[in-house]
């Protein structure tokens, strides 16, 4: 059996089974009907329990119930809900797995529910819109979104006499202040330079200039590419960020949160979790991130969408079309957990942590880069870690590893069109 047909057939057979499942449906003339919701972040649980309960509210006939997974098996667990036919009504979407699940047949196309109810689509970033249609269909709302920002302890950069990171700083400011920084006898780093791809990998690779993936074809390879990720290991190198070695079981944004590295670049949706750290409540910053050769930052935020197996497909369309408009954004942006998607109701998740800036989050918006995706994601992402690992600990060669990776990462590209 050919390789593709293996790779392929692993992550599209559930999948595919779901087509011939049935579920029980109480979606009946004169009852309630109960909807099934697949979510996997408990942080998320209370701010969309109050959207669900103002949607229940307008829509007495209809309630909805949360089914909470752990992130970590919440795709396994998923494919086998498909394929045992069990699958939630409406639950959360990803880039990394859309096409695949688009592809496949098993989420429902929205493109005539939404020009049907008028659903207001442009009030979220268009490029978070275009993640979620495939082959001019969409498949998938926004709900949220999140960019990447430099997070750094103001204590720290007081006690090293440094000014605080602002608009006007370049990479070559972090480079002298991860230095400056980097105290060894306290065992303190610069800067936590994680081999993360959201937060690390892809936004120093298109701030470079490069590219992670266009036109079907891998960016690993190219010299801009080479240099955003130079930009990490170098400072590896020189003793200003561990080496992912290090950070496998103390990733950075832990070292961040006991403050034994001064910067990281991270989420906003960790806002709620920096904010609970008291010290980072008391003295952590936000800027945006500092400039390359351009000034980029990574955007991805969630959909939700609708099981093309569900027998509840009306009642399932009046939550996700409610979860698209302005008081389910409102509400959900006043948890402070992420940043609504929908234009003009940031406001309340920008005031329930006041101590931080993160309007800044907001602001890049400007100049953000949707997360690079394609049908078969996790095949070619999952060659990263392996390829560039001995880059990022410190042992040099990271020209030589993007290239290979660019080299196996567009064999799995041209496999997946096969």
């Amino acid at each position: 059996m050919r390789r593709r047909t293996l790779l392929y057939g692993a992550m599209a057979a559930p999948l595919l089974a779901a087509c011939s499942g049935q579920s029980e449906s109480t979606e009946t003339g004169g009852g309630r009907t109960t909807l099934s919701y697949g979510v996997w972040d408990v942080a998320q649980v209370p701010g969309l329990q109050k959207v669900i309960d103002a949607f229940e509210k307008r829509n007495p006939r209809i309630s909805v119930r949360m089914e909470l997974t752990p992130w970590s098996s919440y795709w396994t667990t998923l494919k086998t809900a498909m394929r045992g036919g069990t699958a939630p009504d409406v639950f959360w979407m990803n880039a990394v797995n859309f096409q695949l699940y688009a592809s496949n047949g098993v989420l429902e196309p929205l493109s005539g529910h939404i020009k049907s109810d008028a659903t207001p689509v442009d009030r979220h970033p268009e490029s978070l819109v275009k993640l979620y249609s495939y082959q001019g269909t969409q498949y998938g709302l926004p709900k949220d979104f999140d960019t990447i920002g430099l997070w750094y302890n103001k204590a720290l950069f007081d006690k090293a006499g440094i000014k605080y990171p602002d608009a006007t700083w370049t990479w070559d400011d972090v480079r002298d202040a991860a230095a400056e920084l980097t105290n060894p006898r306290e065992r303190v780093h610069g800067i936590a330079a994680e081999m993360d791809r959201q937060c690390q990998l892809y936004p120093a690779i298109h701030g470079a200039g490069g590219y992670v993936l266009k036109g079907g074809k891998s960016g690993f390879g190219d010299e801009r590419s080479i240099e955003g990720l130079r930009y990490w290991t170098d400072m590896i190198d020189r003793g200003w960020s561990p080496p992912q070695s290090a950070m496998v079981e103390s990733k950075g944004r832990n070292r961040y949160w006991s403050e034994k590295a001064a910067m990281v670049y991270d989420l906003s949706a960790m806002s709620g979790q920096m904010y609970a750290v008291p010290a980072l409540k008391d003295h952590g910053g936000i800027a945006v991130l500092p400039k390359g050769r351009e000034r980029a930052t990574i955007i991805h935020g969630l959909a939700n969408v609708i099981s093309a197996k569900s027998e509840k497909k009306a009642a399932a369309w009046k939550f996700v079309h409610f979860m698209a408009g302005r008081e389910a954004a409102e509400i959900q942006a006043s948890a402070g957990v992420t940043i609504s998607s929908y234009a003009g109701t940031q406001d309340a998740w920008l005031k329930s942590m006041p101590e931080f800036d993160l309007k800044h989050f907001i602001e890049m918006q400007e100049y953000a880069v949707p997360y690079p995706s394609s049908k078969n994601t996790a095949v070619w992402e999952n060659l990263q870690y392996p390829l560039l690992g001995a880059a990022f600990s410190g042992k040099g060669g990271i020209e030589s590893a993007a290239r290979t990776l660019g080299k196996q990462m567009d064999r799995a590209l041209k496999e997946e069109r096969a």
